[in-house]
């Protein structure tokens, strides 16, 4: 499988610097949770460039079962780039000039509000941004997707669930940021069941881990074992005969990736329950404890029936990029 290491490093040192106190200065951004204020003329939007633009950033959301974009994109020529816009959490803006000193992507924090991200593409050429958007377009959708998840972490902090600390370093050595209304439905020596349950949706993490056996980051492994995880510690609402499992009718998928010193094996698939027709969307990080001896898995799913899911996911997945070792 294909190696892909995540931007997210850079994209970090990029929040770290706009959170300094020069940040506390400015005014609160605006805009919806998953938006991004495009800034481009309209010719170039209903063209190449705005076409590659809605390829990158606003096409389907992996592994939800309705379309649902990535992000919702929202065009505003230059001419009308104004204060109002320029408060948004997340800008693009596509520089085309041919007089531009150099041409590239330009990654910025907290320009007029914060936490902000902005990015810009700087290009001779419509042309010219269309290769750059084509090269960096992992890049450029994991600076925001990584955005997104910074605000929602930073937000459980202020209103952090501290309860739940003790049972994750208990089992894991580390640490994770859960937001009040996450309670502990489940607690073993080897597997932790966190949910935020409400009437018509239920976002859960699952942490647990299992001994290194050599072949722990195989597709294969690693859906073996959390099928065994679930039907152990995740049962169906009715009877016996019904429990969590793995469904391999959209098969998952993994990538490798690395994140503030940690390296995991990142799997995105489908969960249904075995005699039921639960199910929804889940994601989870594999990796290994600090003395090599364990594999820890840190997992998050969604179940909101009624509701697009691809935000319920994306807040709950964020609460995975908050674990850390614990410093004592």
């Amino acid at each position: 499988m294909k190696k892909t290491f995540l931007f997210a490093l850079i994209v970090a040192a990029l929040w770290s610097c706009g959170s300094n106190n020069g940040a506390k200065l400015l005014p609160n951004v605006s805009g919806k949770a998953g938006e991004i204020i495009v800034v481009i003329d309209k010719d170039s939007w209903e063209g190449a460039l705005g076409n590659e633009l809605r390829n990158t950033l606003g096409g389907d959301c992996p592994y939800l079962a309705n379309r649902e974009p990535l992000f919702n994109l929202a065009n505003v020529p230059p001419g009308s780039f104004n204060n109002m816009f320029k408060m948004h959490r997340n800008i693009l803006i596509m520089n085309i000039n041919p007089q531009n000193q150099n041409s590239g992507v330009v990654y910025q924090v907290n320009m007029w509000a914060a936490p902000q991200c902005v990015a810009q593409v700087n290009a001779w050429t419509s042309e010219d941004a269309v290769t750059l958007v084509k090269e960096n377009s992992e890049q450029i959708a994991e600076y925001f997707e990584q955005a997104e998840r910074d605000r929602i972490i930073a937000n459980a902090e202020k209103y952090e669930e501290l309860s739940i600390k003790p049972y994750v370093k208990q089992l894991t050595g580390g640490e994770m940021v859960f937001p009040s209304g996450y309670r502990i439905r489940k607690t073993t020596e080897d597997f932790l069941w966190v949910a935020d349950e409400k009437q018509y949706t239920n976002q859960t993490v699952l942490i647990y881990k299992y001994p290194v056996t050599g072949e722990d980051f195989t597709k294969e492994n690693i859906i073996r074992r959390r099928n065994e995880f679930m039907k152990a510690n995740v049962p169906g609402m009715m009877v016996e005969t019904m429990w969590m499992t793995t469904s391999m009718a959209i098969e998952p998928e993994v990538r490798f990736l690395s994140y503030k010193g940690i390296s995991f094996a990142e799997m995105r698939g489908f969960w249904e329950v075995t005699n039921d027709f639960m199910g929804g969307p889940f994601v989870s990080h594999s990796f290994y404890s600090p003395d090599g001896k364990y594999i820890i898995v840190t997992e998050a799913f969604v179940y909101a029936p009624r509701f697009d899911k691809r935000q319920y996911l994306r807040q709950v997945e964020s609460l995975l990029y908050s674990f850390r070792w614990a410093e004592d």
